[in-house]
């Protein structure tokens, strides 16, 4: 995987430095994310994630086809769309991370600390989370997102996201929608999606993380893209899976209903 990933982000870099003199930098940009959609790097993600919810690991030496993403037992097709979700066994509500998380836990006898340890890839390590969020991610391809809010938890962790979304804090006093509340922004060579907007919210959700960043040669995931967000607010890290991280899931997903999904997503 190291080889292979090496070769695509020295593909990736010439596809984003190619000089393109008849278009600005955003044209070129979006050249480059339309290439890349067409050969997506993160299809190697999703074949490894679909080895290892198959493969028979950790102390428990079991499979994930036991897991229930909320479809029922091993049913990955749709789960992605509805989620985050409750789940009765946990009493809790669930995005994809911490729902496969609980899996790993319980069917597998994996323990949570070496998850959360191990939850983003680098360079000399791949993420066997990014990999399986990308495999049962794009078993939702085509369908349309649906993300309940018919128990109280739903509810309460939707409120409890817009609240966040729009609340101003830290030593920049920013908010989320300081980045994403208007049309028209951009940090650097990237423009910024306006999440206050329906169509737009519909895209990113439907068809942006996991995704397969350029820049860093990996795919990422919505716990990694809210765990950055937060740091470039200079707010202190945000947990992953904390209940903050899933209410602005719950707030953002369930504004994406209707949302086409495309997964892997492809960004800068």
């Amino acid at each position: 995987m190291e080889t292979m990933r090496g070769c695509v982000a020295a593909a990736v870099l010439v596809l984003f430095s190619a000089p393109l003199p008849a278009q600005n930098a955003a044209d070129g940009l979006a050249i480059g994310r339309q290439m890349l959609a067409e050969d997506n790097p993160g299809e190697l993600w999703v074949e490894r994630g679909k080895r290892l919810f198959f493969e028979k690991r950790g102390p428990k030496n079991a499979s994930l086809e036991a897991c229930d993403l909320g479809q029922g037992p091993g049913k990955v097709e749709g789960a992605f769309a509805q989620l985050p979700r409750y789940f009765a066994d946990t009493d809790k509500v669930q995005d994809l991370e911490s729902r496969l998380m609980t899996c790993m836990v319980t069917l597998q006898g994996f323990k949570r600390e070496d998850i959360v340890k191990n939850r983003f890839g680098t360079l000399d390590r791949d993420s066997d989370m990014e990999a399986l969020v990308s495999f049962v991610g794009s078993k939702s391809n085509g369908m349309k997102m649906a993300v309940p809010l018919a128990h109280p938890k739903e509810r309460e962790a939707f409120k409890a996201g817009e609240y966040l979304f729009n609340r101003r804090s830290g030593p920049l006093d920013f908010s989320c929608a300081t980045c994403h509340g208007d049309e028209g922004k951009r940090v650097r060579l990237q423009d910024l999606p306006n999440m206050t907007d329906a169509k737009q919210v519909q895209h990113v959700v439907a068809t942006g993380w996991p995704a397969y960043r350029g820049t860093q040669a990996t795919v990422r995931t919505m716990q990694h893209r809210l765990y950055d967000c937060n740091w470039q607010m200079r707010l202190p890290d945000l947990g992953y899976t904390s209940e903050m991280s899933i209410a602005l899931t719950s707030y953002l997903n369930h504004r994406g209903n209707g949302g086409e999904i495309h997964l892997p997503g492809v960004r800068r």
